[in-house]
């Protein structure tokens, strides 16, 4: 079995996000530790054998204690892709030993059963978070090379043109 897959010669490592949004149409965004002051949504690597849903609640219970009987699925979109730059490509290559690219993505869209629930950031990943509508997102908070998916998934979700 492959691990991620790939485009011509590139490896692409195969990832899953999860966007929590509240009645009144607010998302959860999160701010990363690393780099400080870059915000998006809770997001992380699928397992081998593991769906990309599976694996979207999984990190998103991970980074935000949300456990699945909290919300529904009620849409999904991708696959999405975004290459790495070089420094990136390093960092990820000694980190995971492989030759990732960069990340091909499937966002999972996820309405809140309650409206008052509030994450739990596990601090290794996220710092910070708060509750925004989807137009509110500031792509300038993203590092250049998601930014494209970004506006891509705001578009593709909820409508908002973003560039």
């Amino acid at each position: 079995m492959s691990i991620g897959s790939t485009t011509g010669a590139e490896l692409y490592r195969p990832n899953a996000a999860i966007i929590y949004q509240r009645s009144n149409g607010d998302v959860l965004v999160c701010e990363r530790i690393r780099p400080a002051g870059a915000w998006q949504f809770p997001q992380g690597g699928i397992r081998r054998g593991e769906s990309a849903q599976d694996a979207a609640c999984r990190e998103g219970m991970e980074e935000t204690g949300f456990r699945p009987n909290e919300y529904i699925v009620i849409a999904e979109h991708g696959p999405y892709r975004y290459n790495y730059p070089p420094a990136e490509r390093e960092r990820v290559l000694r980190k995971r030993g492989i030759p990732y690219a960069g990340q091909e993505q499937r966002y999972f869209l996820c309405r809140m059963n309650d409206d008052t629930a509030e994450p739990w950031l596990d601090n290794k990943e996220f710092c910070s978070y708060r509750w925004i509508q989807p137009a509110d997102f500031d792509l300038d908070t993203l590092p250049g090379f998601k930014r494209d998916v970004y506006s891509q998934v705001l578009k593709d979700f909820f409508g908002v043109e973003k560039s």
